[in-house]
């Protein structure tokens, strides 16, 4: 199986391709640039690496969130609009996920962190179990100080994987002592190689209704929201 997965979920941006389990090609970039200019030449680029046509490809796998609202929409509509013009199979996985799979086999429990601002996170907790990664928590927006509240409460050690690690360091050791670390340097920035090792067994989704997993709603919408507190149910997009 032919995978083309991509990740642009934040500054990172990573493309791959990936023939079953064989890394066949990957591009990845750690710099301030604009996404929308910079994803479809680098999706060109890595096919072509692989010495494939788009059409031989089986499946599309993206990073669904959560992340930068730009990011998140330019990956998954590319991913998308492949998926639905060359029929083939779209997978979405968390970007959270993707970071966590960096630590294979890791025995701490795995700690992925995006800053969300403000004092806040986008988080979860990840283990591996019989070689599996597992979702021990669901994924969450919240202040990174009731976060390491929360990880205080439980058994184990922690090992916290993502670049914003240095931002929230003192917080993290504060509440944990000695019982978190952080992840090695090159496991702190996600990869589009495991992303399309980890879609490999995924349900796909149907290209028409797949949208983004933010997590929390942009600030506009939430504006919006606590103005039309009787019109949660209609949608926000159509209102503006």
């Amino acid at each position: 199986m032919n995978i083309l997965a991509i990740d642009s979920s934040n500054q990172v941006m990573s493309v791959a391709v990936l023939n079953d389990s064989k890394i066949v090609g990957e591009i990845t970039t750690n710099v301030k640039r604009n996404h929308s200019e910079s994803l479809m030449p680098a999706i060109d680029e890595v096919i072509k690496m692989a010495h494939l046509k788009p059409n031989e490809l089986d499946r599309i796998a993206v990073a669904m969130g959560p992340g930068s609202y730009t990011g998140l929409r330019i990956g998954v509509t590319i991913a998308k609009t492949l998926a639905w013009t060359l029929n083939k199979d779209l997978v979405g996985i968390s970007s959270l996920k993707v970071l966590a799979a960096n630590c294979e086999n890791s025995s701490r429990y795995l700690v992925p962190i995006m800053d969300a601002r403000r004092g806040n996170i986008y988080t979860g907790l990840y283990q591996w179990v019989n070689g599996e990664l597992e979702a021990v928590e669901p994924e969450k927006h919240c202040s990174a100080e009731k976060w390491a509240e929360h990880l205080a409460t439980l058994q184990g050690e922690f090992e916290i994987v993502g670049e914003d690690w240095e931002l929230y360091q003192q917080i993290f050791e504060e509440k944990l002592g000695h019982r978190v670390m952080a992840a090695p340097l090159k496991d702190r920035i996600p990869k589009a190689s495991v992303l399309g090792l980890l879609s490999r067994s995924a349900e796909t989704s149907d290209p028409h209704t797949f949208v983004p997993n933010y997590l929390k709603y942009a600030e506009a919408e939430e504006n919006w929201r606590k103005a039309h507190p009787d019109q949660l149910e209609e949608s926000y997009v159509e209102k503006i």
